[in-house]
């Protein structure tokens, strides 16, 4: 079926109007740096394997935050929760210094995260890294995670909400559906 409207669009455009109707949760991924932590809002995520527990994100191959993940080897992906809108907004930004604006703390082992903003969280070890165009992949084992209080936030053409329509949080059995 052929787009028919008078309205000229690019590939590209054509492109990001339809990822854009994808409901996507809103991640932040972080990792350390020398120079202070590392940040960027990032809805492409996904889980790859249980066994090892594996997931992978995508991040512009040009952000600090990838750097700083690679240099250092492991990354934590915060699932922000329906009232963190503003902290999606602030790490989708170019502000230098993201994590003054925000309530953080660092985990055991060394990694940025955002528990005031996040409904769950999961540490990872880099394992794998693939490029493409102007992103790269990064698969990471998930080494430590948690279930916090709220609901996910949601994306979707360019509006975030609050996902109210899932149960509260609780820790579900193997098996339960």
């Amino acid at each position: 079926m052929t787009n028919t409207s008078a309205t000229s669009v690019t590939a590209e455009q054509a492109f990001r109007r339809v990822m854009g109707s994808l409901v996507t949760g809103v991640t932040v991924v972080t990792a350390p740096a020398t120079d202070g932590p590392r940040g960027m809002t990032c809805s492409s995520l996904t889980s790859v394997c249980l066994e090892p527990a594996t997931l992978a994100v995508c991040l512009r191959t040009a952000s600090s935050t990838r750097t700083a993940a690679l240099r250092h080897g492991m990354f934590a992906v915060n699932l922000l929760h329906g009232g963190a809108e503003r902290t999606a907004r602030v790490f989708s930004t170019d502000v230098p210094d993201r994590f003054a604006l925000v309530d953080w703390r660092m985990s055991g082992t060394g990694l940025p995260l955002l528990t005031e903003d996040a409904c769950a969280y999961a540490l990872c070890d880099v394992v794998h890294t693939v490029e493409i165009g102007d992103h790269t992949m990064i698969f990471g084992t998930v080494t430590d995670s948690c279930v916090l209080p709220g609901t996910p936030l949601v994306y979707a053409r360019r509006s975030y909400r609050s996902w109210d329509a899932l149960p509260p949080t609780q820790d579900r059995q193997e098996g339960d559906q």
